[in-house]
């Protein structure tokens, strides 16, 4: 049977979408607003990085064109502060790395035009809906933007906050030097708010992107708005002293004379995200079935860096199951939602999690990050359950899951008192 899917959104969802159908010589168009060249002069869209599990399919699909030799990044380093701070370290089975979008996509959209792939390039409006759902038998849609995101409304159970849970300040920065071993420092300061310090391979090479989380409410509140443009020195110093004051873990090395963001305020991106899942079909008018996929299906704060992991496995799943079978309807969306929503929805569900536990530090997330400290191997299963998010929600889901993670690293005899704590 000949099958046309129309994919709307050319992010990281559509486009490995895309490619996987392609690859698999199934009728596929991609409807896109921008192309190459547009979406390399955009403002920074955000700071991703990608883990090993999603670089695996990336090698399968013919489009991982950078080297983890040259770019990767080996593990994390962790700074958590308060009275006693805590530093330690955790490895991945393998590296990720993180390439900016306004790169990755262009790049992944040039391939699948290089390959014979079909793009429209264009808005969509509401105008459209019925015109393009006549042309398909399956329409995807992987960007919010336009009247076909809105149409799937949030998973009531599954979203806990209906407002943004931290103020967001993120950009690429020259002027931090990188650390003997690349990897990620992922820093949490009580009262203020998390930093994920990310080596990042943008227009100038491997930068550094800076990701400021800050608690709403919070003494860092602020960066998420402080104008660049208006006073470029006020902006360092002020990003400085958030480091200086915080986030020692970076600030030792950076170079004051030399920091700065790598091309001005088009390497800023400032703002909020509201955590969401939303439903994963409608039926429209003519009967055709569409597909939430990416961030119209599930939308998560990036302090745990899991959306374009998520985005990359829902994409996977789908092509494969578009392949598989020819008939779109509930059952098929029944038959994907088992095989994809374990990781999809533990991603969701341990980025909230980890939200309210780093703003509150409730006793037993204090024995946690302790156990962290004085176990090497917990580390190491912590930092590449980045990869495997509902391993990770398997050992935070309830206060026992977490009580049997840490016994089973640390003594729990031998456990101080959470250091912590408020």
């Amino acid at each position: 049977m000949e099958k046309r899917i129309g994919i709307i959104g050319a992010g990281t969802a559509g486009l490995q979408l895309g490619l996987y159908l392609q690859r698999h010589d199934v009728d596929v168009t991609i409807i896109a607003d921008r192309g190459p060249d547009e979406i390399r002069s955009t403002g920074l869209t955000n700071t991703v990085a990608h883990h090993a599990v999603t670089l695996e399919r990336e090698r399968e699909l013919g489009v991982d064109h950078w080297s983890t030799d040259d770019y990767g990044y080996f593990g994390h380093e962790y700074h958590v502060g308060g009275d006693d701070p805590l530093r330690f370290r955790g490895g991945y089975h393998a590296p990720s790395r993180a390439v900016d979008y306004r790169i990755y996509h262009a790049q992944l959209l040039e391939d699948y035009l290089e390959r014979g792939g079909r793009v429209e390039q264009r808005q969509v409006r509401h105008d459209d809906i019925a015109e393009i759902s006549s042309r398909f038998d399956l329409v995807v849609v992987s960007t919010g933007k336009g009247p076909f995101g809105q149409m799937f409304g949030r998973v009531a159970a599954e979203c806990p906050y209906d407002t943004p849970q931290r103020a967001l300040c993120v950009g690429v920065f020259n002027g931090v030097d990188q650390q003997d071993v690349r990897s990620v420092v992922w820093s949490a300061a009580p009262g203020a708010g998390e930093l994920i310090e990310i080596p990042f391979l943008s227009f100038d090479g491997l930068q550094t992107a800076l990701v400021f989380e800050n608690h709403i409410g919070g003494e860092l509140e602020s960066l998420s708005r402080l104008s660049y443009d208006d006073d470029p020195k006020a902006f360092r110093s002020q990003v400085l002293d958030a480091l200086r004051a915080h986030h020692p873990a970076t600030a030792e090395r950076v170079d004051p004379r030399s920091f700065d963001l790598a091309r001005g305020s088009i390497d800023l991106l400032q703002g909020a995200v509201t955590p969401a899942v939303r439903r994963s079909s409608v039926l429209l008018d003519d009967g055709t079935l569409a597909l939430s996929l990416g961030d119209v299906k599930s939308t998560v704060d990036p302090v745990l860096g899991q959306g374009g992991n998520m985005a990359s496995h829902a994409a996977w799943v789908l092509g494969a199951e578009i392949v598989e079978q020819d008939i779109f309807d509930h059952r098929f969306v029944e038959q994907l939602e088992r095989k994809r929503d374990d990781r999809v929805l533990a991603a969701s569900r341990w980025t909230n999690f980890m939200l309210e536990a780093l703003r509150t530090r409730p006793d037993e997330f204090g024995q946690v990050l302790q156990a962290l400290h004085d176990s090497p191997s917990m580390a190491d299963e912590f930092t590449d359950g980045f990869n495997f998010p509902e391993r990770q929600w398997d050992r935070f889901a309830t206060p026992e899951r977490i009580a049997a993670w840490v016994g089973r690293h640390v003594d729990s005899a031998s456990l101080p008192e959470p250091a912590l704590v408020g």
